[in-house]
């Protein structure tokens, strides 16, 4: 590690990497530094009884030739590489009810979603057309979603409630829940604006699919480009701060105590943690004030199973799934009776899954207040820590309580089980770095749009942000938001001009 480079980011998740590659290719001299063991915050992977499980990336849309992840991740030079798994084009997703036996699919390709939904509600079609009318013309309207550097996004679509909107669109009350059913992707809640679910959605409606053996591929892929273009790259690196003369960051110090020089500083990581590291007194008070107050997404509560060989039949689509069709906007609000009121599925592939699945991951909603008492203990592989025997205690009730919603969806689910593992908003805190474990950044409420909207470019003359809680969340979000990021250091329209040419080619 030199001592001084023209760019430090802190961070190692996509928008660092992706923020790396981008300046690398321009000849910036790049260091990515990463606290934890493994690099790629959301993209990690872990394994348990020798299978593969994702954190945070269980299937990403848009990869198509032509479409619009798949032109960023060509510039990015990581598309070829990649091992992935098309979807199931019939129903990617699967939305059901724990009160309807009916399941109900989400397609590819908008002509195939509204024909495999009309089956279902053959009153509808119209109504249904009108939705994904909607869904297009509401990404229509983000240039940089559409690869276009020119125009700005109509503010007022930013106030549209998404809940209020589908309500009003489509008077069938099933068929909103079905529509409204993956609002697991963005943590929908009753304030969510529509433009978060129609980003959301759309890409996976042109096409879904899933990482071979794991996200951690696309790390893998990240990395080799970044050293490919001359960039560095540490992990057990943390940074503790920034250090700022003139209204500049001058280098950033670590634990252990060594600095590190740059012309330009991209913190990767959470917006709160970022202030504090710089110094809350460099920025404006209202600025502060307004990072302090933004509410942190809710997080969750994990189930990693493991089969045993050849016993659960390998299913190619993901499951959202509702105690009732009533509770779809409303299933992070429950009681200790009542949880879990929904939950994800979502099946890991390698090249042995055609047939027989060898693990499945189920994901529901868990507040960071479950978890308070255990709030002061940190855990992760670089810095090992135990949290008790009262939060394992914890884990193994709420274990066996989400085991038996699960058993009401797969019945005899329990008798291919070789072994289960779980991880609380405490894993997702210490290993991802989100505000209190967030899934997908800070709240964004359709009632405030633009308190959710976080400049890439701080008051401090070379300090930027990028990742999840800058804009968007999501792969295709997060990339995104790394182009705005780095746009503001070498210019938009040459950058989305550049990332265009290179696709064309």
């Amino acid at each position: 590690m030199k001592k001084q480079y023209d760019v430090v980011i802190v961070g190692s998740g996509l928008g660092g990497l992706a923020s790396g590659i981008i300046l690398a290719k321009e000849g910036y001299s790049v260091c990515v530094l990463e606290k934890n063991n493994q690099f790629g915050g959301n993209l990690q992977t872990f394994v348990r009884d020798k299978t593969i499980f994702d954190t945070g990336i269980h299937y990403i849309g848009g990869l198509s030739e032509g479409q619009n992840l798949n032109k960023y991740f060509k510039y990015l030079g990581i598309m070829d590489d990649l091992k992935l798994q098309k979807m199931d084009e019939d129903g990617f997703d699967i939305i059901s009810f724990e009160d309807d036996s009916q399941e109900y699919p989400h397609a590819q390709g908008y002509d195939n979603f509204v024909n495999q939904l009309v089956k279902f509600f053959p009153e509808e079609q119209e109504t249904i057309q009108k939705y994904c009318q909607e869904v297009a013309k509401t990404c229509s309207s983000f240039p940089l979603y559409n690869l276009e550097w020119e125009g700005k996004y109509d503010s007022e679509i930013l106030g549209i409630n998404a809940k209020q909107y589908i309500d009003e669109l489509i008077p069938n009350k099933k068929l909103r829940a079905v529509l409204a059913g993956s609002n697991f992707l963005y943590a929908g809640v009753d304030k969510s604006p529509f433009y978060v679910h129609a980003l959301s959605v759309n890409s996976y409606i042109q096409s879904a699919w899933r990482c071979i053996n794991g996200g951690s591929q696309i790390t893998k892929q990240l990395i080799k480009q970044l050293k490919k273009y001359g960039g560095e790259i540490y992990k057990y690196k943390e940074v503790v701060q920034f250090e700022v003369e003139d209204n500049a960051v001058s280098a950033v110090k670590m634990k252990d105590g060594t600095e590190i020089l740059a012309n330009i500083f991209i913190s990767n990581v959470d917006p709160k943690a970022t202030l504090q590291m710089a110094g809350v007194d460099k920025f404006r008070k209202s600025f502060y004030n307004r990072i302090e107050s933004l509410e942190g997404g809710i997080s969750a509560f994990s189930l990693y199973v493991v089969f045993k060989p050849k016993t659960f039949k390998y299913l190619n689509h993901n499951y959202y799934h509702f105690k009732n069709s009533e509770e779809v906007w409303t299933a992070h609000e429950y009681d200790d009776e009542s949880w879990p009121k929904a939950f994800m599925a979502s099946m890991n592939t390698s090249k042995n899954t055609e047939v027989w699945a060898e693990g499945m991951t189920f994901i529901t909603y868990m507040k960071y207040e479950d978890l308070k008492v255990w709030e002061q203990t940190f855990n992760t592989t670089a810095e090992e820590s135990d949290r008790g025997e009262s939060y394992e205690a914890f884990k193994i009730k709420k274990t066996e309580k989400f085991l038996q919603e699960i058993e009401f969806k797969f019945p005899g689910i329990r008798d291919c089980i070789q072994s289960v593992h779980s991880s609380t908003p405490l894993s997702y805190r210490d290993y991802i770095g989100g505000y209190n474990g967030n899934m997908y950044g800070y709240v964004k409420d359709s009632n405030n749009p633009m308190k959710t909207f976080i400049a890439s470019k701080t008051k401090l003359d070379n300090l930027y942000l990028t990742g999840q809680s800058i804009n968007m969340h999501g792969v295709l979000g997060v990339t995104i938001g790394a182009v705005v990021t780095c746009s503001e250091i070498i210019g938009k329209e040459y950058l989305v001009n550049k990332i265009n040419q290179f696709s064309e080619k």
